[in-house]
């Protein structure tokens, strides 16, 4: 007897189930509100450089003043990071005769004014992260996610090792610390730091909240269950989107997304163990008791019976489940990359999870140029992987994983690739291609979570989940140091961004189709 029987005989989808997803999908709105933070933390609003008060300058508006000593853009606004090193006052006279002289231009000696309207502060104005130190800006995301890296790695390992539950509960703890650190931080070399832990510490509900879900439901419900947890994704995005329009001042925000963490925690007392994951460790007795509340709270009588004195079949079924999967034999990382199909597996999946974060990432972390003012595209790209996701919920149970997998990463390189060709001038075409594609990368994001559980036994599921994360989050650090790029071309970032989308859409052709079939509980079974 495989374990889907099992769960079939106890109510594979019941109100055992939906209690457990309803907790789960409240810890998974405490993601986006933390991942795509940047967006609001590390804002950088209008600035130019301070200019010293001078006597010859007593006369003068402020609109004056800042004509003779900022050069201006083409366009006519204000040079972010330059004045010039002498009063141009004979701009007073004519504003259009800038001078082509570079000596009379110098980068800001002062430091900076920055226009407050829309952020009452961000750590770019805390700590002047702009111009010269606009490196820093953008690596404030990528230390975030590059703990996260780590954190896959880590979690991925522990929860396959220790369980699901008890690691979930450190990451929630953890996150609350640091989190709350973070917002008390004094330097930026302290919220480096904090945030690098912070994601470390996140990284374990990134992973296990998906796969600790699956292995609670049946075969016909796996999708609906994918689909519903990724779902609160987007709940917590539009949440991040309301919360910042709030709270404008960015130690008070920090405070803001840490504090649904510890109401988290509440939620998780009730959640109980993987049955999977005990049965594959030989903890029959635990998962027995746990099988048996499953029963009793699905409204099966025939299972309502005493721990201590179980019934023969059921007993029976669990012991030689546990003795199939060989709980004595050791799994790691190297595992993954053992067997011939496990290694191409891994390969590929690796492959296409490192291209759903960086595309997603990469349009999720820039929010301008599309017409909307910054918590309005934040909001509005919230709101519409809701469509998304509900659109993947049909196909890919009629069109299959690895067909839907491939065609909406591909397809969102090709709107990242579109808005290169289409001018600046046609905003609300430029809003409509980008909304598009960030609902093709959300469906991506639905699919790859919902794809690799499924791909992996569940001796090596989180070793799984924690390799492929591992990667994704690779991707994810990576997208805000590829901005940079637009030094270089300022069409660099979207070119690189559509190539590697489309590129690792295609390797997603190469993996084995797991609609309609069962999740595999040894690496026998994927051989």
């Amino acid at each position: 007897m495989k374990f889907e029987d099992l769960l079939l005989e106890i109510g594979g989808f019941g109100r055992f189930q939906i209690l457990i997803l309803f907790s789960l999908c409240l810890l998974r709105i405490n993601l986006p509100m933390q991942f795509l933070l940047h967006n609001f933390l590390a804002a950088t609003p209008s600035h130019h450089c301070a200019i010293p008060h001078r006597e010859a300058f007593v006369n003068l508006t402020a609109e004056q003043v800042l004509l003779v000593s900022i050069p201006r853009e083409p366009d006519g606004t204000l040079k972010s990071c330059e004045m010039f090193a002498q009063p141009q006052f004979h701009l007073l006279l004519n504003s259009s005769l800038q001078p082509e002289n570079a000596s009379l231009v110098q980068h800001c000696q002062h430091g900076w004014v920055y226009d407050h309207s829309q952020f009452t502060s961000t750590i770019s104005t805390q700590w002047d992260l702009v111009c010269e130190q606009r490196g820093l800006n953008q690596a404030t995301a990528t230390f975030f996610f590059t703990g996260v890296t780590l954190g896959a790695v880590l979690f991925g390992y522990l929860s396959d090792r220790f369980g699901r539950k008890a690691m979930l509960l450190l990451s929630l703890l953890c996150s609350v610390v640091f989190g709350m650190l973070s917002a008390a931080s004094v330097s930026y070399s302290m919220l480096a730091a904090t945030r690098t832990l912070t994601g470390v510490a996140l990284s374990g509900v990134s992973i296990i909240v998906l796969p600790l879900g699956m292995e609670w439901v049946d075969i016909q419900h796996r999708t609906f269950t994918g689909i519903l947890i990724s779902i609160f994704w987007s709940v917590g995005n539009m949440l991040l989107a309301m919360v910042a329009y709030l709270v404008r001042e960015w130690h008070w925000l920090l405070v803001a997304v840490t504090g649904p963490c510890l109401l988290s925690i509440v939620c998780l007392w009730w959640v109980p163990e993987s049955a999977r994951w005990l049965i594959a460790n030989g903890k029959v007795k635990q998962a027995h008791r746990h099988l048996l509340r499953c029963a009793r709270m699905n409204g099966r009588k025939d299972f309502t019976v005493s721990p201590e004195i179980p019934s023969f079949h059921f007993s029976q079924a669990l012991r030689k489940m546990a003795t199939d999967t060989r709980p004595g034999e050791s799994y790691s990382y190297i595992s993954l990359f053992r067997t011939p199909v496990l290694r191409k597996i891994s390969l590929c999946s690796g492959a296409v999870w490192f291209g759903v974060a960086f595309s997603y990432y990469g349009m999720s972390l820039k929010l301008t140029g599309f017409g909307l003012n910054v918590y309005l595209s934040q909001f509005v790209f919230g709101i519409i992987e809701i469509p998304a996701k509900m659109i993947m919920y049909l196909l890919v149970n009629r069109v299959g994983r690895r067909q839907s997998q491939a065609w909406t990463l591909i397809l969102t390189g090709v709107c990242i690739g579109a808005n290169i060709i289409i001018p600046k001038s046609f905003t609300s075409l430029r809003s409509v291609v980008a909304t598009m594609g960030k609902g093709f990368s959300e469906a991506a994001f639905t699919t790859v979570y919902l794809y690799t559980s499924e791909l992996y036994p569940t001796v090596l599921r989180q070793n799984g989940m924690g390799y492929t994360s591992f990667m994704a989050r690779l991707g994810g650090a990576l997208a805000p140091l590829v901005y940079l790029m637009d030094e270089v071309w300022r069409s660099l970032p979207e070119v690189t961004y559509c190539g590697v989308a489309v590129c690792c859409g295609s390797v997603a052709f190469l993996l084995p189709e797991t609609l309609n079939t069962r999740l595999p509980e040894g690496i026998e079974d994927i051989e």
